[in-house]
């Protein structure tokens, strides 16, 4: 088989991100803070090895309201991606699921915590709202690169006839439908590391009680909720059945109904005044510019350079951890032991939500971007080295290829730049929208003065802030899916 070697542009655009990274460097925050770290490190080492068991009511809780979040928010975000899918040829239906993918869960929950409060409601609609914009990319893209001969074969007036739901149920899903179960079981794995992280911010998930231990230095009682996170999401193609799903879902709905109590007079004043720029409010038109030039010099400007700093760095991390990493897991690389150990290391760093990385990254070195670097970089690195050391285990090498270093070199390397530029650009997407949100352990990117304003609640800075950010991921994702069309980049595989 000849070797599909990388052409110039793919090589310029990696050396132009590294390149990047490096300018970046004067900007970067990568001092460690906390009095002793490798002491705390200890401290996390014997509590992980020495796990301290809760209640088995307060750890069944928790896992339990874990699941019932990802379930009925996944369930919820699929409905409404497939109707927004069934439109998505239209500039209006992308540009609204652009937008609801482009804040953060953890933002929608701010929102929606000023209007329902923290109940479960809060919850759902969290995790459903940002990945029914996933959902309606992913499915419409999976629509229009179907095979058009079935609705052809209808014939030209007929297929004209077709309404959007028949032509929703009767030609698109059925070509599409084992793509979209695969992809619906991979984002329920990444709701249920929404779902822990919500507990950040006060929904009794997973996260709630982490967040709490950690925080406390209480790391043997951690480990608990930590390893049932870890088990949950790592045996979820275990227990994941399709034909199950249906009971699952009804008993997340028995254990938490998505209810919350409506006070409609705070729901009206949240649209019309709380929101609105203060000079607006007060009706002082000629002071809204000055408003929006102070908001921007001291938190939009700040906050978005931070934002692309960290982001440019943790891609070059991600990138080398990955190069480094996929090879371990491959049998054409290593021994047994080393590719069983390096698998765990994958589905220890894939299991992990960056945030909670991160977090305890925060309380090891403290709040700087080193951390959520290493955080983003290890998640996102673990999962581009899995797909590569999948992609390595199937191709076929000639009988006189050389060993080791040279092996990967000359033959594995070349044959695999592809997939992985695409991989990267892919994940660089995700990552510029977790550093946003890792603004609110501290580090000063836009998630940073997110959280400050939604705490002294000045919800009028927060949407200003919230839809700067937005738009932020809306042209990251435009570039990124420019450069896999200009690199002829094929498209990655969903997950």
């Amino acid at each position: 088989m000849p070797v599909v070697r990388p052409n110039r542009a793919m090589l310029h655009s990696s050396l132009l991100f590294v390149l990047l990274a490096v300018l970046c460097l004067p900007w970067a925050d990568l001092s460690i803070s906390t009095f002793d770290p490798w002491f705390e490190l200890t401290r996390l080492g014997a509590g992980l090895l020495q796990p301290t068991w809760p209640a088995f009511g307060t750890l069944l809780s928790a896992l339990a309201n874990t699941l019932a979040f990802a379930l009925q928010g996944v369930a919820l975000g699929v409905v409404l991606g497939l109707l927004l899918a069934a439109g998505y040829r239209r500039g209006s239906v992308r540009r609204l699921a652009a937008g609801l993918r482009a804040v953060h869960e953890l933002f929608w929950a701010l929102l929606f915590i000023q209007l329902l409060g923290i109940s479960p409601l809060t919850g759902v609609l969290a995790i459903a709202l940002p990945y029914a914009g996933t959902f309606a990319k992913v499915f419409g893209e999976l629509f229009e690169e179907a095979d058009p001969a079935p609705e052809q074969a209808l014939g030209v007036d007929l297929g004209e006839e077709l309404g959007w739901c028949s032509r929703l149920c009767y030609v698109q899903l059925p070509l599409c439908w084992r793509q979209m179960v695969s992809y619906t079981g991979y984002r329920l794995e990444c709701g249920i590391r929404s779902s822990a992280v919500l507990g950040f911010i006060g929904l009794p998930t997973l996260g709630y009680h982490l967040e709490s231990l950690l925080r406390q230095g209480y790391y043997a009682e951690a480990a608990s909720f930590f390893y049932a996170l870890v088990l949950l999401i790592a045996t979820l193609k275990w227990w994941l059945r399709p034909k199950l799903l249906p009971v699952y879902l009804s008993a997340a709905l028995w254990w938490l109904p998505p209810q919350a109590v409506f006070n409609w007079s705070l729901i009206v004043r949240f649209f019309t005044q709380d929101i609105i720029p203060a000079p607006l409010r007060q009706g002082e038109w000629n002071e809204l510019l000055p408003w929006l030039h102070d908001l921007w010099s001291q938190q939009i400007a700040p906050g978005l350079l931070n934002t692309l700093v960290l982001a440019l760095l943790a891609l070059v991390v991600m990138a080398v951890l990955a190069l480094v990493w996929f090879p371990a897991i491959s049998q054409r690389f290593g021994n047994r032991a080393t590719r069983l150990s390096s698998h765990f290391g994958l589905v220890l760093m894939r299991a992990l939500p960056e945030y909670l990385l991160a977090f305890i990254g925060t309380l090891l070195l403290g709040p700087s971007m080193l951390p959520a670097i290493a955080a983003l970089g290890l998640h996102n690195g673990a999962i581009i080295a899995h797909l590569l050391g999948h992609h390595l285990n199937t191709l076929t090498l000639r009988e006189d290829a050389p060993k080791g270093v040279n092996l990967y070199l000359f033959e594995v390397l070349p044959r695999l730049y592809r997939p992985f530029m695409a991989y990267s650009l892919y994940r660089f997407e995700n990552v510029v929208r977790e550093t946003a949100i890792l603004g609110m352990l501290g580090i000063p990117t836009l998630g940073f003065f997110i959280d400050s304003a939604f705490s002294e609640f000045r919800l009028d800075r927060a949407m200003v802030l919230l839809l700067v950010c937005a738009a932020l991921n809306i042209a990251i994702d435009a570039l990124a899916r420019r450069l896999r069309r200009n690199l002829h980049l094929t498209a990655a595989p969903r997950g």
